[in-house]
């Protein structure tokens, strides 16, 4: 999420440079950015594959522009404009509505362990949620007819979603909808056309897009959240919305995966800011393999790339293995969240 500050029309600079990997809702003819070599860059292993995104993931034809990275170092990015909305789905379900509201009709939130799948946000878990959680002050919904109070309204979802949270906004299920985006709602993505490894290991804000073109998150703030007793519900994809970054993951479950690979490599989900590829945690197989401290290695098809952590586990990667785009990327007072496992601070 980072159900944080929010914006009017927004422009989040990131950096990526890529070989994306398939995806079930493709374009149909390779996206040809303008003022670019295609030869020249056929030859680059890391070089963007754009027919790989999803369908309508972009709002225009991308474009080749120079770029320069936070470490100065002038490169050539592409120039991605998005929309805010994930490509060839709606989002949601979100909050449930009544106690008997069962995971087919609801969404999904962080497992309280911090590792592992995320756990359903039905009724009965709103519920329960003193018992899961370890504090009695809990009370999400009614307690004489069992409706769960949600965020329904603009206002509403403006006023919860973020740090702070006002005090007439605590003790709600948070959700919030595309249609409360500004008119003409864009983010823009500079992303590197060739990755550059930096010297040492970059720290995370926003981490990169996803191939359905939406924003793949850093941690979300969930001491901020839980400590203000609120659930900033996601859907079953690990993904929600808010006013200043649209729709955006938190989790990867599956849902902007490419097509399997030949060689039974995990799929491709996305693309770090740093241009470097993020694929899923287990291979075909279900194995994970032997990562570095950002989650990261190398075999000779994709050469360095990223698996994704659990979707439980509030991250993608632990870090950045390449060089980002100056400015880093992500929405302004973007926050750091620790991992959901950690108690909130009660007030």
């Amino acid at each position: 999420m980072s159900l944080l500050k929010f914006g009017s029309k927004v422009t989040a600079l990131l950096t990526c440079s890529l070989i994306l990997t398939g995806c079930d809702e493709a374009t149909d003819k390779p996206i040809t950015p303008t003022n670019i070599d295609s030869n020249s860059q056929s030859a680059t292993q890391h070089s963007l594959n754009l027919s790989m995104f999803k369908k309508g993931a972009f709002l225009s034809e991308p474009n080749i522009v120079d770029c320069e990275t936070a470490q100065g170092t002038k490169t050539k990015c592409y120039e991605l404009i998005t929309s805010g909305a994930p490509a060839g789905r709606e989002p949601g379900p979100f909050c449930p509505r009544t106690a008997t509201d069962g995971a087919d009709v609801t969404g999904s939130w962080f497992s309280k362990e911090g590792t592992g799948d995320l756990v359903d946000l039905t009724g009965q878990f709103i519920l329960k949620l003193d018992e899961y959680y370890g504090d009695e002050k809990w009370v999400l919904y009614d307690t004489k007819t069992n409706k769960i109070r949600y965020t329904a309204t603009k206002e509403s979802c403006s006023g919860a979603a973020r740090p702070d949270v006002e005090e007439q906004y605590k003790q709600n299920c948070i959700e919030c909808e595309l249609s409360y985006l500004e008119d003409n709602f864009s983010l823009t993505y500079l992303i590197p056309v060739t990755p550059i490894p930096a010297k040492s290991s970059g720290r995370l804000r926003t981490v990169g897009i996803a191939l359905d073109g939406t924003e793949l998150s850093g941690p979300a703030p969930i001491n901020a959240i839980l400590g203000s007793y609120t659930i900033a519900a996601f859907d079953d994809c690990g993904g929600h919305i808010n006013l200043h970054q649209g729709y955006h993951y938190h989790s990867t479950t599956g849902c902007t995966n490419s097509d399997d690979t030949e060689d039974g490599h995990a799929p491709l989900i996305g693309y770090a800011i740093d241009g470097y590829g993020i694929y899923a945690m287990r291979d075909a197989s279900g194995k994970e393999e032997s990562l570095d401290e950002c989650r990261g290695n190398t075999d000779a098809t994709r050469g360095y790339h990223y698996h994704a952590a659990s979707p439980s586990e509030n991250m993608f990667i632990g870090c950045l293995h390449g060089q980002s785009v100056r400015p880093a990327g992500g929405p302004p007072g973007d926050h750091q969240g620790p991992p959901p496992g950690n108690s909130p601070d009660k007030h």
